[in-house]
């Protein structure tokens, strides 16, 4: 099956909008809290695992993310990066620092750290991991490993120019509040594709959180409501 291009999420028709579903309390958004949830992981289904064998001839290949929860004095914040323009996949969208796993690396995680290093220059001692959420299956063949962790301040971030645009923080209670998260549905050629989005009015621009990231984060709003 042709996987139908979305150039454009944001002229997409919104179908709903979760306003109905409760906020994550402050409580459970600590990184105490979102750490004990993590480990009780393994009797809990996530509500997206992706649309990756649906809409692609390629082979699938594994990929590990970084969730990067930065403790800030107003909260915990997630940092996030736009893409380049120019790139093969994903071009000029809103992700998670991580990529493709490599032979070299031991395990999602390392993929993740090592990643996030070369894509937004952010050490590993700043870095703490907390966990992994489960897999999700992208329309390009990526199984993505999310790997969670929590981020200290005082850390200077190096971007490659290449591959990112630009780097951001979002505040943690308003992407954990589903009154932001909106449902589209797209049909060309008789081919339908619906996916989430968390639009971020940042504090100069707006930044379209779609696709696989907001879908991702859904899960852990999902995890984290449930706690």
């Amino acid at each position: 099956m042709t996987r139908p291009v979305i150039t454009q999420p944001q002229l997409v028709p919104v179908t709903s909008i979760d306003d109905h579903l409760p906020a994550v309390q402050p409580e459970a958004l600590t990184a105490e809290a979102i750490r004990a949830r993590l480990a009780a992981l393994s009797n809990w289904s996530p509500e997206f695992v992706g649309d990756g064998g649906l809409f692609t001839n390629r082979e699938p290949a594994g990929a590990a993310v970084l969730v990067p929860l930065v403790r800030r004095d107003e909260g915990l914040t997630l940092l996030l990066t736009r893409r380049t323009d120019h790139l093969r996949d994903h071009a000029g969208q809103i992700s998670f620092p991580g990529g493709r796993v490599e032979p070299e690396d031991d395990g999602p995680v390392a993929t993740a750290l090592r990643e996030t290093e070369e894509e937004i220059g952010l050490p590993r001692d700043f870095i703490r991991v907390i966990g992994q959420l489960p897999v999700y299956s992208t329309v390009t063949a990526f199984q993505v490993t999310p790997v969670v962790a929590l981020v200290e301040p005082g850390f200077t971030l190096t971007l490659d120019s290449f591959e990112v645009a630009e780097a951001f923080e979002v505040p943690l209670a308003f992407l954990m509040n589903p009154a932001h998260h909106r449902h589209h549905r797209f049909e060309f050629g008789g081919t339908e594709r619906r996916f989430l989005s968390m639009p971020w009015p940042g504090p100069e621009r707006e930044y379209f959180i779609w696709g696989a990231t907001a879908a991702m984060l859904r899960n852990l709003y999902r995890l984290l409501s449930e706690a």
